[in-house]
């Protein structure tokens, strides 16, 4: 009888009709699926991860897409059924398949720009910044504009640059270098005259005009006074603006990403988003968060409300607004004064801006809140406000609201955001960019509670990773070895700046990929590979699994091969595409 039954059973194995062919194959890949279960809050895997001894292995060798979903994920051989005679295949030679990378944090306008700007990141010094920008203007007719960022206004606070020597070697174009996290402008003497900007001009609320000892503007401004000299910049012309957008989001899909949550879009960025989407132009998915400086936009949104369904390529259901300032420039909020600055605790709520009754209503009409807090006053008070309206409407806790940055967080505070449901929404670069000044302005005490992520995974809280771009390297393997390591790109400190933080390879990884999925409330679609997810996929030609446990240091070598977004190849290496295009790498 046993027999009979298997008998039955064979044969109606071998009737089944064969799948209906993929567009797409991935072959001879290491894949990782992450379906299994998220680690303990101590970093420590799950029973049902896949692992060898002490070591991640692969789950799975071979990925079929068709349209924009995954069909199958399982071994290279398996996957044969599926090919046909129209159905590309890409031999991945060994490679590291993930989900789709996310980064939740981004302002994509400004990643698009830099190719027309100075790039001033990494700069050690007034007189190299200068030397940068004496080059650059030598392109371009006298009376133009020169615009730059990227020097740090966090590890240059105690010995801010002035307009004179700008002034002096850059006399005919007026110039303007935006801080690496844009808290803070620089600008020469034509700059400040283009601007209007004089010695009787008052600072608006949460800004400062740096001023010298007889009362004129040095050249620098802080935190909310930058507008006053980015406002007098010519803006460009819509399409160069949408161009700006399409090149930032282009840059994305070829670093790994698949999508970004664009933090802070105002009316003109939902415009060029919008348009780009209506081309079908797109080359990643956007979760938008509207800008609620913009406030007649976000009425608008109020009104019509915020998008439901999720598979579209642009998505708007959240907004981003601005508690307080930056740790670097001293204007985020501290609840006692700066250790290298006494008698001063920073900005926030209305003296920043922060609109609290237009995001309160826009919370009750069902948009996730996304507001940057980075001072240990400015996340008690985000945490004070987002409690209030979860008490007037308990089910906004649904809709996942979040913090940006969480940076600097109270003991007492700690334990709040998994009480109420907030995302701590944080950049492991900034934690390796800001060690080197970060204790002057909290002192050894405090600073335990800054960049302090395995404290909020342990009590609770769900975390999202992100590199804030452009004010920090969005790149994954600069990302993952921060988080991992806690070390800057020359491998120091050798143990780790506050070990006692770090991420496990895992979690990083998840930091990019599962953890942003659910803070788009996409985790059913995205975040991992298993049939009939979208087809967002990240291929790299290192194993953060495995050498961000060995050997993290080789991370920062790693590179992206290709990136597939909603079954769509976004980007590949020269020599994938070649192969693919070969019909190479027979499963």
């Amino acid at each position: 009888m046993v027999l009979g039954a298997s008998c039955l059973c064979l044969a109606a194995a071998l009737a089944a009709p064969p799948p209906a062919p993929a567009d797409l194959l991935l072959v001879n890949g290491r894949v990782y699926t992450f379906t299994w279960d998220e680690p303990s809050i101590d970093g420590t895997p799950a029973a049902n991860a896949p692992r060898s001894g002490s070591s991640f292995r692969p789950d799975a060798q071979a990925v079929a897409i068709r349209g924009d979903r995954i069909v199958f994920v399982g071994r290279s051989r398996d996957v044969r059924a599926y090919q046909g005679p129209k159905t590309r295949v890409m031999d991945l030679g060994g490679a590291t398949v993930l989900p789709g990378l996310v980064d939740s944090h981004t302002h994509i306008v400004g990643l698009g720009e830099k190719q027309s700007q100075v790039d001033l990141v990494g700069v050690a010094s007034e007189a190299e910044a200068v030397a940068r920008v004496t080059a650059f203007a030598k392109r371009f007719p006298p009376g133009q504009w020169i615009l730059g960022r990227g020097w740090d206004e966090g590890a240059w606070a105690n010995h801010y640059p002035t307009k004179q020597l700008l002034s002096e070697r850059v006399p005919d174009h007026p110039v303007l270098l935006s801080g690496l996290h844009g808290f803070a402008v620089w600008a020469n003497r034509l700059a400040l005259e283009r601007a209007g900007l004089t010695r009787a001009t008052a600072a608006p609320e949460g800004g400062e005009i740096v001023k010298d000892a007889s009362g004129e503007p040095t050249g620098l401004l802080l935190n909310r006074a930058t507008y006053l000299l980015t406002d007098a910049v010519p803006g460009p012309t819509d399409e160069q603006y949408e161009a700006y957008v399409l090149a930032g989001l282009t840059r994305m899909a070829r670093d790994g990403y698949v999508a970004v949550h664009e933090a802070g879009a105002d009316r003109r960025l939902m415009k060029a988003l919008q348009s780009l989407d209506a081309q079908v132009r797109l080359p990643v998915r956007v979760y938008a968060m509207l800008s609620v400086r913009d406030a007649d936009l976000c009425r608008e949104w109020r009104r019509r409300g915020p998008d439901r369904e999720n598979g579209r390529m642009l998505t708007t259901r959240s907004v981003k607004a601005f508690y307080d300032g930056a740790l670097g420039s001293r204007g985020a909020r501290l609840l006692a004064d700066y250790s290298d600055r006494p008698g001063h605790r920073g900005v926030s709520g209305t003296q920043y801006g922060f609109d609290q009754s237009l995001l309160a209503e826009l919370m009750k009409g069902g948009f996730q809140a996304a507001i940057h807090a980075i001072g240990d006053a400015g996340n008690r008070e985000t945490l004070d406000f987002i409690e209030s309206v979860l008490r007037a409407q308990p089910e906004s806790r649904a809709l996942r609201h979040r913090i940006e940055h969480a940076q600097v967080v109270h003991p007492d505070d700690v334990p709040r955001f998994a009480r109420l449901g907030v995302i701590a929404s944080m950049e492991p670069p900034h934690c390796v960019e800001d060690k080197t000044w970060a204790e002057a302005r909290l002192g050894p005490v405090r600073v335990k509670g800054a960049y302090a992520w395995r404290t909020l995974r342990r009590a609770g809280a769900r975390l999202a990773f992100n590199s804030d771009l452009i004010g920090s390297d969005h790149h994954i393997f600069y990302g993952l070895h921060a988080a991992i390591t806690r070390r800057d790109k020359s491998l120091q400190p050798p143990g780790g700046w506050h070990a006692e933080e770090r991420m496990t390879p895992e979690e990083a990884v998840r930091g990019y990929t599962t953890w942003n999925a659910y803070a788009a409330s996409w985790e059913k679609e995205s975040g991992a590979l298993a049939p009939g997810r979208w087809a967002d996929v990240t291929v790299m030609d290192v194993d953060p699994l495995v050498v961000g446990a060995s050997d993290p240091g080789r991370l920062l070598r790693g590179s992206i091969l290709t990136t597939i977004v909603g079954g769509r190849v976004a980007y590949a290496a020269d020599a994938v595409d070649r192969a693919a295009r070969g019909g190479g790498g027979r499963p």
